[in-house]
């Protein structure tokens, strides 16, 4: 029995559900976006409330009943307060800015990488050396700041990169004589 599937849906504040067939969309003060389930739930909404629960016993069935449950919540969540991820430059000369359309990069290379975002997605710098990726779709604000580490990820000997905010980088002891 999933555990998570079990618990309904209930829809924010300034949220609200329609559901039609295996599609479910949520409409909210920072968008609207929708959801196709796979065949292998029955999705079912009452007032506010959207409640998965699986067709069968079949191992599919019961895998996708949570994760339908789980992206259903993330619509909600998405659409009343969006979601961040905050990124952290560290290195001498390293530094970020946003021109228009276009994150800027300084990493350390001969030229400054230019980022172009993608629609949806809001990034903002705080300060030169933090980057903050926000928006609506939980997939695509991880994915954006993903890629945005993979420019320049940290390093093990002496820390220089892109990290998430909070990161843990193990650091390696240099050559010996």
């Amino acid at each position: 029995m999933s555990r998570i599937g079990k618990r309904p849906v209930e829809a924010p504040k300034g949220a609200e559900f329609k559901v039609s067939g295996q599609m479910v969309e949520c409409k909210g003060p920072k968008g609207v976006r929708s959801f196709t389930a796979t065949d292998d739930v029955d999705i079912v909404a009452e007032g506010n409330v959207v409640t998965v629960k699986p067709r069968g016993t079949s191992k599919r069935a019961r895998q996708q009943w949570g994760m339908t449950r789980t992206q259903i919540a993330n619509l909600a969540q998405g659409v009343t307060e969006g979601f961040t991820r905050e990124l952290e430059i560290q290195g001498v000369g390293y530094r970020a800015q946003v021109q228009g359309k276009t994150l800027k990069l300084a990493l350390g290379y001969s030229h400054d990488v230019d980022f172009a975002i993608p629609d949806g997605i809001d990034i903002q710098c705080p300060k030169p050396t933090e980057i903050i990726v926000s928006g609506i779709d939980q997939q695509l604000v991880g994915e954006t700041a993903a890629k945005i580490r993979d420019w320049r990820r940290p390093e093990p000997y002496k820390g220089k990169g892109i990290r998430y905010k909070g990161e843990f980088i193990f650091r390696k002891e240099g050559k010996k004589k």
